[in-house]
């Protein structure tokens, strides 16, 4: 029985020991009020409120932000790319490089929309479970949600 034991407990401690030594660090869990991420994550655009005139986002609209600074994603018919700064809940954007595709027209009036939106200052993010709100000092605002996996 103790053979049996040994060869299945064996090849189990093998497969498992192949990852990284234990630094000894602790894993403390965060508190549930931890703040959450803004940058590293997949958000997708779902509305633009400027003016109180709130419209709702192509499906193709997303934005990408990582923590050196790139960010990425598309207007809404265009693909695009800038330097972004981050401080906090802070946001500044540099000058949008973008594609130059036409789309239909009510498509581009959102993506110009957007790209005065991003670029206009800095925004202030606040992530709320799997939302996120770009709000610019005059009230206008960008609701992102986080892209589902896959």
């Amino acid at each position: 029985m103790t053979l049996a034991v040994a060869a299945v407990l064996v090849p189990l401690t093998v497969a498992c020991g192949t990852g990284k030594a234990d630094s000894g660090a602790v894993n403390v869990p965060q508190p549930v009020n931890a703040p959450q991420p803004v940058t590293g994550v997949d958000w997708r655009v779902d509305s633009l409120t400027v003016g109180g005139t709130t419209r709702h986002a192509p499906a193709s609209a997303r934005l990408r932000v990582d923590e050196d600074g790139r960010a990425a994603g598309n207007l809404g018919c265009n693909q695009f790319s800038a330097r972004a700064t981050v401080h906090g809940d802070r946001i500044t954007f540099g000058d949008l490089r973008t594609t130059r595709m036409a789309c239909a027209p009510d498509r581009m009036e959102f993506e110009r929309a957007l790209a005065r939106a991003l670029t206009t200052g800095t925004l202030t993010a606040k992530v709320d479970h799997m939302k996120l709100t770009l709000t610019d000092g005059d009230g206008d605002r960008i609701s992102l949600s986080r892209n589902a996996p896959g």
